[in-house]
């Protein structure tokens, strides 16, 4: 978009106190920010002028640009026409002190507030500058393109949220896009994040979700619309990644600096001095990994795929974000690439551990600068083995936690046999794998076998029909994976319970019951998302349907993906997203447009 398409003043959105929020914003104050536009927009108004208008044109803030020295622009957001406030997250909201009556109180002003059409005071909105490897190739700045953050908010002693909304208009990271998201997408992310804390797999969160009646060009014209998202941080691999390969290694070296701070102040040790001992670096990534191992196992665990694990998709945090063409498995697959902008399957999902491991060496590279006194230099041998130390560590804290998750799933102590793994869990998923089975419903349903296998009548024999059921037929009949099945549960994983005492029905109960808050029963599989959507779609923006729907759909996805039991108004939804995936669901791909 040419500088030519804005014009020459920037008017502002006016400001509002219908959510009392306390704003941080320590990212801003401590961290370098974009010089073209020095000062905040707002401090730019004379006190006694109304109007918004500020004589900066509309470029500094809305066309694209290189951004050098800075880890920030500030960010203007665009007015939609029409916002209406559709969905609300309660537990998001009380991250953040509030209620979700707070915003239903008054929905026109909170839709006006959550599509950035009014300003919160206090909040002086800004973009992130970062690079990152996108399908494994450097792409240089990209930053955020549609992502701009209201401020950093206060909600306890130590607890600060980042709050952002994504699709909220251009910002000089946009490159060639327009700023927006569209309804679909951005259903897909509400309900993402909110489903996979429930979860128990670390994520960013959902705070609300704003539909507008902007026309937004994709592959064909779609409606716009917002979502508020929060994390208590979104710097990203890619926000350590561009400095260094700019070799400005004093911001790097701030950004660093801030993060340990801020977000692992644990690993400041009293001697250290950030200007000559490298070390809180080293344990810094450390951390990093350690984190990023831990979600990557909650991925695998939940059969989740996240579809593209670019570098700039990375947090810091080890937290997942940024909810594109993900997908929860439906047949257990583990080649299975659920981003058809992805032919190479690059992002399959038995990759994500490789990949993130991949992602971590690229975080290590600008990391190891830091280390000793002139970043300017190559590291010291001493340096790269503990560079090397540290990332080989990232196989075994990953396996580590993924036996511990899959032990849960299988009801087995983990203190009774460190070969579970390979004698109980791979064994099972490769029949899984095997018969294309569905895999949510396979290890929901496994939570019934110890108590089947103590009965000693037929319900063993319907269990393993119920999976055939949820099975490739095309696949079971060429070999006896019935029977194969069957052995499976008699002589590998009854014997196995036994050993840990799970001998009589009260003891297969309770090892039962709590497998059963391992195994979701219901999962944003994405046939699910897109009933949400279609619903949606098909609903009149002037009643209260597709605020319903979406509501409902959150209720369940995040409240009670674990239970067999839900409230009245819930039950027909809940049977029908944990039925099997009708046929027109099957195999459904996403791709980067939204």
């Amino acid at each position: 978009m040419s500088g030519s398409s804005f014009s020459k003043t920037t008017k502002l959105p006016p400001t509002t106190t219908g959510f009392p929020l306390r704003f941080d914003n320590s990212f801003t104050n401590d961290l370098p920010g974009d010089l073209v536009v020095p000062t905040a927009p707002y401090d730019m108004l004379p006190a006694d002028d109304d109007s918004g208008e500020i004589p900066v044109p509309q470029s500094k803030f809305r066309a694209s640009r290189q951004v050098r020295g800075a880890l920030w622009s500030w960010a203007v957001p665009i007015e939609h026409e029409n916002p209406q406030l559709v969905g609300v997250s309660s537990p998001g909201a009380q991250l953040i002190g509030l209620k979700s009556d707070d915003f239903w109180r008054d929905p026109q002003l909170a839709a006006a507030v959550w599509s950035g059409n009014k300003r919160l005071l206090g909040s002086h909105p800004w973009a992130h500058c970062y690079g990152g490897h996108q399908f494994g190739v450097w792409a240089d700045q990209l930053g955020d393109g549609r992502a701009i953050s209201l401020g950093q908010v206060y909600s306890g002693p130590s607890d600060v949220w980042e709050v952002q909304l994504k699709g909220a208009g251009r910002t000089p990271y946009s490159r060639f896009a327009d700023g927006y998201a569209v309804r679909r997408s951005s259903i897909r992310e509400y309900l993402a994040a909110e489903h996979m804390n429930a979860l128990g797999v670390p994520t960013s969160r959902s705070l609300a979700l704003v539909f507008t009646d902007r026309i937004v060009e994709r592959e064909e014209p779609e409606l716009g619309a917002i979502v508020t998202r929060l994390a208590p941080s979104w710097v990203r691999f890619g926000s350590f990644e561009l400095p260094a390969s700019r070799s400005d290694f004093s911001l790097l070296r701030k950004l660093a600096d801030y993060v340990i701070h801020h977000h692992y102040s644990e690993l400041i040790r009293p001697a250290d001095d950030n200007s000559n001992n490298g070390g809180v670096y080293i344990r810094l990534l450390q951390a990093v990994v350690e984190r990023t191992a831990a979600m990557v196992a909650a991925w695998q665990a939940v059969g989740f795929c996240h579809g593209v694990m670019n570098t700039d998709n990375m947090s810091i945090l080890g937290l997942t974000i940024d909810y594109g063409p993900y997908a929860f498995l439906d047949a257990y697959d583990p080649d299975f690439i659920c981003n058809h902008s992805d032919p190479a399957g690059r992002y399959a999902f038995r990759e994500q551990p490789h990949v993130a491991l991949w992602n971590l060496v690229r975080l290590a590279g600008p990391l190891s600068r830091l280390v000793g006194q002139d970043p300017e230099k190559d590291a010291s041998s001493e340096t790269l083995e503990a560079v090397t130390q540290t990332l080989n560590s990232f196989g075994s804290e990953f396996s580590r936690k993924y036996a511990e998750l899959m032990r849960r799933k299988f009801g087995l102590s983990s203190d009774h046999d460190i070969a579970d793994m390979a004698t109980i869990v791979q064994p099972y998923l490769d029949l899984l794998e095997r018969g294309h089975t569905d895999y949510t419903f396979a290890m929901r349903a496994l939570c019934d076998v110890p108590l089947l296998l103590l009965q000693k009548d037929a319900g063993l024999e319907q269990h393993i029909d119920a999976l055939a059921a949820r099975s490739d037929c095309s696949r079971l009949g060429s070999s006896d994976w019935r029977g194969d099945m069957r052995a499976f549960y008699e002589s590998v994983y009854g014997p196995r319970l036994a050993a840990q005492g799970v001998i009589d029905r009260d003891s297969a109960k309770a090892v039962g019951a709590g497998m059963r808050l391992a195994n979701p029963r219901h999962v944003l599989r994405n046939w699910v998302a897109q009933d949400v959507i279609d619903r949606v779609d098909k609903s009149d923006d002037d009643d209260d349907d597709h605020v319903r729907y979406v509501d409902q759909a959150l209720e369940l996805l995040a409240t009670h993906a674990f239970d067999d039991t839900v409230p009245e108004h819930l039950k027909d939804m809940a049977e029908r997203y944990a039925g099997p995936v009708p046929q027109w669901g099957e195999g459904l791909q996403c791709s980067c447009s939204s």
